[in-house]
């Protein structure tokens, strides 16, 4: 690969243990550290350490630039815009979402920052890829400092809807922010058509073509990206013997019953939790008295604990588990194992084996790779997907099972349709499922996009 990538991103794909630099996990770091190997790349990040400073280091053969962050710059920024503003209101407007000066202003200044600790990195010629809703601003501060390289930005979250978009009320800065990149890419094609129609309303783009904007005398292409897993490595690590005889111990555990229901979420008000438990509630009423047919597994991994929304939510998760057990539960047996906890991945495979139902209904995903991951673990071709019409791995996963995460009776329904489904159909929409995630892994999804960018 002739040019460098610099990947700029909210966190460093590494982090200090208290002794040394150590890589993170995840999936787009796998993907990425190969590619900035071979190039030569850097990678631009917070090292989530308030109020520290590092020297640029080296780390796996790749340049790690630290971006310092004040603890009231993680206040602000973080906890303050991101997360109390933008969040809420791209995942259309769930909770709704805060607007205030005092959190907008540093979030400029840190997209500031991020964009000089950039220009500082790149040299002509580089590609310089943003990445997420966190650092919208970089893309055009980062071309009036160099505009010789070519920047790619990388939204892993929705795009709204222009109708609650328009409610923003920085809307032209952020579109303008975005419209300094060459190419900015979606988890779905509805994501590029939003941004598209708001660009034109709110920044005065013109169209090119339905995935070409005009904007300040340059081209912008709007590139559809659905992110992707390592499915190989899904697929090895449910094929290991100690994952396969820890999926029969949750069996056991959780009583043999003829069908395990699993969901496997960050604790957020985005992936509709407290629907899916009501959901699960019906299935058990409209089961016959004492029957122990179904059992439901809620791994939820604790996410912003210092945010009250977040605190309020844990709370009504844990009353709503509470309630579902003490009505349907007996001496010795709980339809409902809550896990409220970060599970070793080892763990979280076991858990995809041992389900024979995946429940990801999310009231608004980019992508929820949780769906692919489960189609991913599933060896013995079979286990049936409920996927949210509003996940945009729907896009792609047409054969799991799809339904309105608000309809709690439709939810119920398809699981019941799940129950009752033959065999052969189990493992037609299976084969399905995994064909969508073989075809396409995070290694093509990582060179698919910044192959876009090479050309530009």
């Amino acid at each position: 690969m002739g040019q460098r990538i610099i990947v700029v991103a909210n966190r460093l794909p590494v982090s200090w243990n208290g002794e040394q630099w150590v890589a993170s996990p995840g999936g787009l770091v796998r993907a990425l550290t190969p590619v900035l190997q071979e190039a030569e790349g850097a990678w631009v990040g917070w090292p989530g350490i308030p109020d520290s400073h590092h020297e640029p280091f080296e780390h796996d053969g790749i340049e790690q630039r630290p971006v310092p962050l004040s603890t009231e710059e993680v206040d602000g920024f973080y906890y303050g815009f991101c997360n109390g503003t933008l969040w809420p209101l791209y995942h259309d407007a769930i909770v709704p979402p805060e607007f205030h000066r005092h959190t907008w202003r540093p979030y400029v200044a840190v997209n500031r920052r991020y964009a000089e600790e950039t220009a500082a990195a790149v040299r002509p010629g580089d590609i310089a890829w943003v990445q997420d809703y966190q650092l919208q601003l970089v893309p055009s501060m980062l071309r009036a400092m160099r505009s010789e390289v070519t920047i790619g930005f990388y939204l892993h979250i929705p795009f709204p809807p222009v109708e609650v978009f328009a409610r923003l009320p920085w809307r032209r800065q952020i579109l303008e922010g975005l419209l300094g990149s060459d190419v900015i890419a979606f988890q779905t094609r509805q994501s590029a058509d939003n941004f598209a129609r708001a660009a034109r309303r709110f920044a005065g783009a013109v169209s090119l073509g339905r995935r070409d904007l005009q904007w300040a005398g340059r081209a912008v292409h709007l590139q559809p990206a659905p992110i992707a897993i390592d499915t190989a490595e899904f697929e090895r690590m449910a094929r290991l013997p100690q994952v396969q005889r820890r999926a029969a111990e949750v069996r056991h555990e959780l009583g043999d019953v003829d069908h395990i229901i699993l969901g496997m979420d960050r604790l957020d008000y985005t992936k509709g939790i407290d629907l899916r438990l009501k959901a699960f509630a019906g299935l058990l009423e409209r089961a016959a008295e004492g029957e122990r047919r179904f059992a439901f597994v809620q791994a939820a991994v604790p996410s912003r604990e210092q945010v009250p929304a977040y605190q309020q939510l844990r709370a009504e998760i844990e009353q709503l588990v509470g309630r579902i057990n003490g009505a349907y539960g007996a001496p010795g047996w709980s339809p409902v194992s809550y896990l409220y906890r970060t599970l070793p991945f080892e763990e979280i495979i076991a858990y995809y084996v041992a389900a024979d139902v995946m429940l990801v209904t999310p009231l608004r995903d980019g992508m929820n790779l949780v769906a692919k991951e489960y189609a991913a673990c599933r060896v013995d071709g079979d286990g049936v997907l409920i996927l949210s019409e509003f996940a945009g791995a729907a896009e792609q996963m047409r054969s799991a099972i799809i339904v309105n995460p608000y309809d709690v009776d439709g939810v119920t329904d398809s699981m019941q349709q799940a129950a009752s489904m033959s065999d052969r159909e189990v493992k037609t929409r299976m084969r399905k499922l995994q064909r969508v995630v073989r075809e396409s892994d995070v290694f093509e999804w990582a060179q698919r996009c910044l192959s876009t960018l090479e050309t530009r």
